[in-house]
């Protein structure tokens, strides 16, 4: 990480690097990527590798498509899992129209704009991703299912923990290309892994798990299994959580850390509180973007489902982690896998900035059980609920003005049209338990 213009036209020589993917995500997070040999590394980094926006779902109209990728030099990496000759390198874009000028429908650039509007406040943006996903088998046509040999469970290890050896060749890989991994272990569910790696400014995070995603499914796949970050793959069984730990800072420091306030917070960490929870429901639009995110989204499976704020409580959508001194943050629970990193990152952090500016205070913390908790105790405490359906949150986030400016006009309007699509379609569908539930009795 970090090379110049000549230290990558080096590297690709010494290397033997023949292929560069020049990548960028859509607005749904589906990673994209243009192709170039070698010989064209010139014209790429000279921002001559044109694609056709018209072709990508939510990105251009098809009589104003042309547009530009722009790499960012210091995300050049080599993939280690390719071959050791001819080997394939990337470049990660940001998407500009002909003139240069930044693209409105790309991803990257929405959180560009919120790292400016933070800059603006005098704070640097930082995130700790927490990613969690299953590792399946596939049949014998290579065709995933929902099986795993797996009979593990939370921190397990080999022999339990089946998909130990794949896990850490995903590992390894990572710090090949320069990720700081810090922890890795089975979790709570057969099947299910989680790998988190370092604290780091907003952005990178955001490329970095775009990476990430990419890097398990590929080593899965070399090992004959498949990995599926779907949020919730197997009914009774916890689901899969991108926890979110967050925090800003000023100066050098830390500026969520008083060590006079609760919990070690300061002021500015109880507005940031505020104000996401002051938006959520717009916010659950994009961090939990599937019908299948709010199959998770329910009591008694480690996800929360209830808008509140806590210490060390994993029970509540935000939690503070009990650690020491400057190293206080806040842990926002509730997005998945499944979202796109740089919206989710984009309106989550916006929309503490703005409690931040504001001066909000929230509500009153939240110390007991609020799975246990009864509706009525839950009602009289003013504790809300998250949005239950995928339709409610897109109704709540075409209601917020603010989440809606962050995204901006482009963004939000195709990311709604998509969403509301998708949930238009699946509410037409049938299912089998509406077949087993209905066929014979009715």
């Amino acid at each position: 990480m970090g090379c110049t213009r000549e230290e990558i036209i080096r590297i690709v020589r010494d290397e033997d690097v023949k292929f560069i993917r020049m990548q960028f995500v859509d607005i749904f997070g589906a990673i994209k990527n243009v192709a170039v040999m070698a010989s064209q590394l010139d014209s790429a980094l000279d921002d001559q590798v044109m694609i056709d926006g018209s072709s990508i779902r939510g990105f251009a109209e098809i009589n104003d498509s042309d547009l530009y990728l722009h790499p960012d030099l210091d995300s050049f990496t080599i993939y280690p899992w390719r071959p050791s000759r001819g080997k394939v390198a990337r470049l990660l874009c940001d998407v500009r129209y002909a003139d240069g000028t930044p693209f409105a429908g790309d991803p990257r650039g929405v959180l560009r704009r919120v790292q400016k509007r933070a800059a603006r406040l005098g704070y640097t943006m930082e995130i700790g991703p927490e990613c969690e996903f299953f590792l399946f088998q596939t049949d014998d046509r290579g065709i995933p299912t929902t099986e795993t040999i797996d009979e593990a469970g939370y921190f397990d290890l080999g022999p339990l923990d089946q998909g130990e050896a794949t896990r850490r060749e995903v590992c390894l890989n990572l710090e090949e290309m320069g990720f700081t991994v810090e922890s890795s272990h089975h979790e709570m569910a057969p099947g299910q892994h989680e790998i988190d790696f370092q604290y780091q400014e907003a952005l990178r995070a955001a490329d970095d798990l775009t990476t990430f995603r990419l890097t398990v499914k590929t080593i899965a796949r070399r090992n004959g299994l498949h990995a599926t970050f779907m949020p919730k793959p197997i009914a009774g069984e916890s689901g899969s959580g991108l926890h979110m730990n967050i925090s800003l800072a000023k100066e050098g420091k830390n500026a969520f850390y008083d060590p006079d306030g609760p919990h070690g917070l300061s002021k500015e960490a109880l507005s940031f509180i505020a104000g996401i929870l002051s938006h959520i429901d717009a916010l659950t639009a994009v961090t939990n973007p599937l019908v299948n995110s709010y199959k998770r989204l329910v009591p008694g499976l480690s996800a929360p489902c209830y808008k509140a704020w806590s210490a060390s409580n994993r029970s509540a959508l935000i939690r503070i982690p009990a650690v020491k001194g400057d190293r206080v943050r806040i842990e926002l629970r509730s997005p998945d896998p499944a979202c796109n990193p740089y919206l989710a990152f984009a309106v989550c952090m916006a929309a503490g900035l703005e409690g931040i500016e504001k001066g909000l205070t929230p509500p009153e913390e939240i110390g007991e059980d609020l799975y246990a908790m009864s509706a009525g105790e839950r009602a009289e405490r003013s504790i809300g609920s998250l949005p239950e359906t995928l339709g409610r949150a897109i109704e709540a986030l075409r209601k917020d003005s603010f989440v809606m400016e962050v995204l901006g006009d482009h963004v939000s309007a195709a990311y709604l049209s998509g969403k509301e699509t998708e949930w238009e379609d699946y509410c037409r569908q049938v299912s089998q338990w509406e077949r087993d539930q209905y066929l014979i009795q009715y």
